[in-house]
């Protein structure tokens, strides 16, 4: 079995996962489209993408020639359809709603060529449960990046029991000529590999600050100096967002019924004042110069 060729990508969600993901698919070579109904999103990504290339050509990280066709390559659109009618592949990186979800894999099936591959960016949304929402159930499958694409570099490729050897063939070949590490999981389990391990940290540091036991910073310096994490479990959740965080909390919680996965009233809290971390300038800690110097 070999991999499908791909040449022309559709990111759908122009975010900050999503804008980063179309980047980072422009600078491997490949031609992409990066869509979203939003002037606001679309103007925020092209923002990223204009003070990104210039960072990275004066620190020396991309050639002249790497920024230019990673530039030429990548168009921001609000015309989903034109975009979906020529993609090869589509990543779908939307908000953790599940018929938000359902809703964009049902329209796709209807707009992309037959032998298109929808891939969902989802952190816990396995895709099973998108598959039948479209006449392709072999071409619908997990394709997880981590925050932010554009420097990190795993990827799950989660082949579901509806996925076909090749369409999780394919997307290992993308990740790789993305510069990405991918890791195909044979088996769906929620939270994949790293998430599974990640929330469990992230809940019980929450927990701790609910009770009081210590302030955020020291509980991030704790585990950072004490258990080698490079970025402790507040600062990650920042990173991640925490309408992201609190979006999948949700959802496990209502899938299981089970109280200690309740969402954190501080998440909560934060979520409800719009504080959702880097992107917004302020989450657990506070990000307004950072994104002033990034063009944000």
């Amino acid at each position: 079995m070999t991999p499908r060729e791909i040449k022309q990508i559709l990111v759908v969600g122009a975010g900050t996962m999503g804008h980063q993901i179309a980047l980072a698919a422009a600078l491997a070579g490949y031609r992409v489209k990066c869509a979203d109904p939003s002037d606001q999103a679309l103007k925020r990504a092209g923002n990223f993408v204009e003070v990104y290339l210039p960072q990275r050509l004066d620190q020396g990280k991309i050639t002249p020639e790497a920024a230019r066709r990673g530039r030429d390559n990548l168009e921001f659109t609000r015309d989903l359809e034109g975009a979906a009618g020529q993609a090869d592949l589509v990543i779908e990186s939307i908000p953790e709603v599940l018929d938000l979800k359902r809703q964009m894999f049902s329209r796709l099936d209807r707009l992309c060529p037959e032998h298109t591959i929808l891939a969902t960016n989802s952190s816990f949304i396995v895709s099973s449960r998108l598959a039948d929402a479209t006449g392709r159930p072999d071409r619908v499958c997990n394709m997880h990046f981590f925050n932010p694409p554009v420097y990190m570099k795993p990827v799950e490729v989660v082949k579901g029991p509806h996925v076909s050897e090749e369409t999780a063939l394919t997307l290992v070949e993308v990740c790789r000529k993305m510069g990405k590490i991918p890791f195909l999981l044979h088996k769906e389990v929620p939270g994949f590999l790293i998430n599974r391990v990640l929330a469990a940290t992230h809940r019980e540091a929450l927990f701790l600050y609910d009770l009081g036991v210590a302030s955020i910073e020291d509980i991030d310096k704790a585990i950072q100096y004490g258990l080698g994490h490079t970025i402790p479990p507040f600062r990650q959740m920042d990173l991640i967002g925490l309408d992201l965080n609190l979006s999948i909390a949700m959802e496990h919680y209502r899938e299981t019924g089970d109280p200690k996965l309740k969402p954190s009233p501080i998440l909560v809290e934060k979520v409800a004042r719009g504080e959702l971390g880097r992107k917004t300038g302020k989450g657990f800690y506070d990000y307004a110069e950072m994104l002033a110097e990034r063009g944000y």
